[in-house]
């Protein structure tokens, strides 16, 4: 097992070796409920710093396998699975839905726990697996970071998480420092991108 964690340590550092010029992109990732910096190195491994190759957040979500199938027939959906997608992009949406409902007063959360009396567990898990994977697009392609704006979320909260992705950040290589940003929510919006300060 430490021979293990010592590969898996080395590989997180040869690839945030590999991903240095592209820290923004990691760190704007990195910031999303449910994803750290490991799980957005990884996504970026897969789709690019600007996921390029797709054309929409709906072109990317069906591609990962997060979208909800639809077999109709006689006016009736027989079955609303999801297509197999990309196994790799799919399991690191799938590990970071399941983080981030238990963000407490996160965005995600409240989703996920509006949609968990209709369709169950499994079924509200990929609908936050399925946002996230828009959202990813939305980061990656247009440049710009999320900013949590949960109901139960404070300052010290906020600066907690902070402090803690910055410390994930830093024992991979990457040179992290914190400076406060004042963004004026929109009105009736739980959690939303703004375009970064470049």
């Amino acid at each position: 097992m430490q021979l293990l964690d010592r590969q898996i340590d080395k590989l997180s550092e040869m690839t945030a070796g590999a991903l240095k010029k592209h820290q923004e992109a990691v760190v704007r990732l990195a910031k999303v409920p449910g994803f750290g910096a490991e799980s957005a190195q990884q996504m970026i491994a897969e789709v690019g710093v600007e996921a390029e190759a797709f054309a929409s957040t709906g072109e990317f979500a069906s591609w990962a396998g997060v979208c909800p199938g639809s077999n109709v027939s006689a006016e009736k959906n027989h079955s609303s699975r999801s297509a197999k997608g990309n196994r790799y992009v799919r399991r690191i949406l799938a590990e970071a839905a399941q983080a981030a409902v238990k963000k407490k007063g996160s965005h995600f959360q409240h989703v996920f726990r509006r949609f968990l009396p209709k369709l169950g567990w499994n079924g509200a898990i990929w609908v936050v697996a399925h946002r996230l994977a828009r959202l990813v697009w939305k980061i990656l392609h247009q440049s710009i970071s999320y900013v949590e704006q949960g109901q139960d979320t404070t300052p010290m909260a906020r600066k907690r998480r902070a402090q803690k992705l910055a410390q994930a950040l830093r024992k991979l290589g990457y040179r992290v420092t914190l400076a406060e940003m004042h963004v004026s929510p929109m009105p009736g919006d739980a959690g939303f991108p703004v375009r970064s300060a470049a």
